[in-house]
């Protein structure tokens, strides 16, 4: 199992606080992700990576039999302490094994979670578990920012990142090309003192994850420009992936 990252044990606590994207993201992403599940066969969902409950709790509020895994307890015991956490089905351990009893009509995993699986065996065996897990015609639905778009933007410098505490927090990304990764350095202004994270990432084109999801069993059924279900066209920077297993 990778190890969990820095952020998910020493930083859970304030994770929503620093970490979480702006609410027209979230949002969109639960907007999508229940629209999905609508086309999907009737069964729970799951979530890779299911962390604080960002996108699980308002999914299950919209009536979802919803279920989790992560790796870090820490995370998931922020999770449990909001309400209607007590309720969600969650396992500890690494999502790429996704070790969790049942089959699902959707599983997901947002943020760019799935590429902090450290290599593209790891990636290929997230997705064959996720894909024996599927119902027929189940999907599979992750998130990834273009390689091409994350060339032009690291060496840029440190970049404030918006935070929903206010506290200031900055991102530096550099791109290591030769080794298909990447890496945010945060540093947070925490009470006068100065907190670094880093959070490595093994990139892939959609190219690759097409095929390394065509490995699994799975297609691709839709790809768009972002959550808010924009097409994805040349001047994407971001895309959402949907993959399906065929019934």
């Amino acid at each position: 199992m990778p190890p969990t990252p820095d952020y998910a044990v020493d930083l859970a606590d304030h994770y929503d606080d620093w970490f979480t994207p702006p609410t027209a993201t979230t949002d969109a992403t639960v907007a999508l992700l229940n629209r999905l599940a609508a086309t999907a066969p009737d069964g729970p969902l799951l979530e890779l990576g299911i962390g604080t409950g960002r996108i699980a709790l308002p999914l299950a509020s919209l009536g979802h039999d919803l279920h989790g895994v992560d790796a870090a307890k820490a995370m998931v015991e922020q999770l449990r302490a909001k309400p209607g956490g007590a309720e969600l089905a969650i396992s500890i351990g690494d999502f790429s094994e996704v070790d969790h009893e049942g089959r699902f009509g959707v599983i997901y995993v947002v943020n760019g979670t799935f590429f902090e699986l450290p290599s593209q065996e790891a990636q290929i065996r997230c997705l064959t578990r996720a894909a024996a897990r599927l119902l027929p015609g189940g999907l599979f639905v992750l998130d990834a920012h273009l390689p091409e778009a994350l060339a032009a933007g690291a060496g840029t410098g440190a970049q404030s990142v918006q935070t929903v505490s206010g506290d200031p927090v900055t991102r530096i990304r550099r791109i290591h090309p030769a080794t298909q990764r990447y890496t945010s350095d945060y540093k947070v202004v925490d009470n006068g003192s100065v907190r670094h994270v880093r959070v490595a990432f093994r990139y892939a084109s959609t190219g690759e994850l097409d095929l390394m999801a065509a490995t699994a069993g799975l297609q691709l059924r839709e790809r768009f420009g972002g959550w808010s279900g924009v097409p994805f066209t040349d001047s994407s920077s971001y895309h959402v992936s949907v993959y399906e297993l065929p019934a």
